[in-house]
């Protein structure tokens, strides 16, 4: 996907998780609705890896931080979308056309830019993504 000359938008709208998050994660714009969560693991299975544990699922999801509002702030996604009161299956229309709003705005956004810059943009902010720290 970082060779196409046309802009790429994923939408997270659930659980968006194991290698197809490293596939999304190859646009130009990642949106996601509120409520979904997206990791490369599940904390389960981080914490089998980690701790040898699964049963610590919830000590590593507070690492992972695959929440919607958790992942804007670490800049790994670029937008999160309104839910409506109990959740996009609550009211699915609503839900349609606040991502509808939110995409158009995207994609608008993204037809300005010429395919060359589309792809260089693409790679770079996959290769920057995330916030990362190294304890010694």
């Amino acid at each position: 996907m970082f060779s196409l000359s046309v802009p790429v938008i994923s939408l997270v709208i659930g659980e968006g998780g194991s290698g197809g998050a490293l596939g999304i994660g190859v646009g130009n714009r990642i949106l996601m609705l509120e409520n979904a969560t997206y990791s490369v693991i599940s904390p389960e299975g981080c914490a089998a890896i980690l701790w040898r544990d699964g049963s610590k699922g919830p000590l590593a999801a507070d690492a992972l931080k695959p929440t919607a509002y958790e992942l804007l702030k670490l800049n790994v996604i670029d937008e999160v979308i309104k839910e409506p009161f109990g959740g996009s299956h609550r009211n699915w229309e609503d839900t349609f056309s606040n991502t509808k709003e939110v995409f158009v705005k995207h994609l608008k956004e993204l037809l300005e830019i010429s395919p060359e810059e589309l792809r260089e943009n693409r790679y770079n902010k996959f290769r920057n993504m995330g916030i990362f720290t190294e304890e010694k």
